[in-house]
């Protein structure tokens, strides 16, 4: 089975296991399980922890038996434990009124991010904040949208850290594989810091492509 194979399986494999915080949720990734499941991809699958769940997932998919905006509910990642933990969330009156002048506030920058992240009713749910607002605001569309700004924003500095720090340390076999199966999302996001994002960009590509022997093992 060749590398590429590998990476995408794996890569796969983790928007599933990842889908309660990817934007766009089962819609985004249902696209991506579709475009890239080749039958090389579907039998390495088969050989992974629950990768034959996301095979039987796939196969409804290809079949239309599945929406793409949607999942049979025993094909749920972990059992369908992130889902019922999000779907019962509410915030009382004042909370909400919080947490929507600070969405109007918001700013696509390190400093609004910390504004958001300093607010009472983003504390209350800890390390789970980014899952617990979505879930809160299902309800709430014009609210979602400016969340999902949120969550991009997040995840943007969040890739830029991990990118700047990679670039400091010594790059690993495993590592290297990692990067390339993450492409996808540096590719994405990264753009977003303009010129010192695509220069970044870069330097991760240029990263990837270099003599693996140069790279150390695990």
């Amino acid at each position: 089975m060749s590398q590429k194979v590998s990476i995408t399986a794996q890569r796969l494999l983790n928007l599933y296991r990842q889908e309660h915080v990817i934007f766009g949720g089962w819609a985004a990734v249902n696209q991506v399980f579709v475009d890239e499941a080749t039958p090389e991809v579907i039998a390495q699958l088969q050989d992974m922890p629950n990768g034959k769940i996301l095979v039987r997932h796939i196969e409804n998919l290809q079949s239309g038996r599945t929406p793409m905006h949607t999942i049979e509910r025993e094909l749920l990642p972990y059992g369908g434990m992130m889902q019922e933990a999000t779907t019962t969330i509410t915030l009382t009156e004042s909370e909400l009124a919080e947490l929507e002048q600070g969405l109007n506030n918001f700013t696509t920058d390190q400093d609004g991010l910390n504004r958001i992240q300093s607010l009472n009713v983003i504390n209350k749910f800890g390390d789970e904040w980014l899952i617990g607002i979505r879930a809160a605001l299902a309800e709430y569309p014009l609210l979602l949208e400016k969340w999902h700004i949120v969550q991009k924003t997040f995840r943007a500095y969040y890739l830029w850290k991990v990118a700047t720090d990679m670039l400091n340390t010594t790059m690993t076999e495993r590592a290297r594989a990692q990067l390339q199966a993450d492409m996808p999302d540096y590719e994405t996001y990264l753009p977003m810091f303009g010129d010192a994002g695509n220069e970044l960009l870069s330097r991760l590509r240029d990263l990837i492509s270099r003599n693996p022997h140069n790279t150390t093992q695990d």
